[in-house]
């Protein structure tokens, strides 16, 4: 496991990602709030068209489903996805390669809570995918079948504080107040990031950006 805090040293490595023979996939990974959706938007900006982003996130499960499971309250745990869908595109990203396919992702709407069917479109000229989520390093099936598809996983570690204020804040300019977006990041959310944490050690670089 190596510690990066360079932006330049990060672009450079995934570059070298896109420019490789075949397409890549790169997994960002960390703590509700630790900023995996900036890093990974930050790539793809700075690397070019042939990079294609999927986050995680896209494959929550519906909220209709997740009351019916008894699950609604703990929405962003490890079992309120469809991990085995999601795993089950990345590999089918790694198969289309060379195949001239168009794959299509759900995404998230955080103002909803809610994810849309194929509006993601990744085509063949994508070179390299930036994947973001919580759970790219948990052990355990389903989850467990993400890391084998994952050329790279990196894990965003920023201050604990920082994390924390920037979690609840996002909590409150998606409609919650800030006693519950503050009940939130440091319940639920924290059990979650409690869990994540145990997997930075199989992480192959750990991310320490300023601010």
């Amino acid at each position: 496991m190596h510690i990066e805090t360079s932006p330049t040293a990060l672009l450079a490595r995934a570059r070298a990602l896109r420019d490789r023979a075949g397409r890549a996939v790169l997994g960002i990974t960390g703590a509700p709030g630790a900023g995996k959706s900036t890093l990974a938007a930050a790539l793809a900006a700075q690397l070019g068209p042939h990079v294609g982003q999927l986050p995680m996130d896209g494959f929550h499960l519906s909220n209709e489903v997740l009351t019916a499971l008894g699950r609604r309250e703990r929405k962003g745990a490890p079992d309120t996805f469809d991990a085995a869908g999601y795993a089950a595109l990345l590999s089918r990203l790694r198969e289309a390669g060379g195949m001239g396919e168009v794959l299509y992702a759900p995404r998230f709407h955080r103002e909803l809570e809610e994810s849309f069917a194929a509006e993601i479109a990744l085509g063949p000229e994508i070179a390299l995918v930036v994947t973001e989520g919580n759970y790219l390093l948990l052990p355990g099936d389903p989850w467990a079948r993400v890391r084998p598809l994952l050329d790279e996983v990196w894990y965003v570690e920023p201050d604990e504080k920082l994390r924390l204020r920037r979690l609840v804040d996002r909590h409150i300019a998606y409609g919650k107040t800030r006693q519950e977006a503050t009940a939130w990041a440091h319940g639920t959310d924290q059990r979650n990031a409690a869990l994540i944490a145990r997997t930075r050690e199989t992480a192959d670089v750990v991310v320490r950006l300023p601010g």
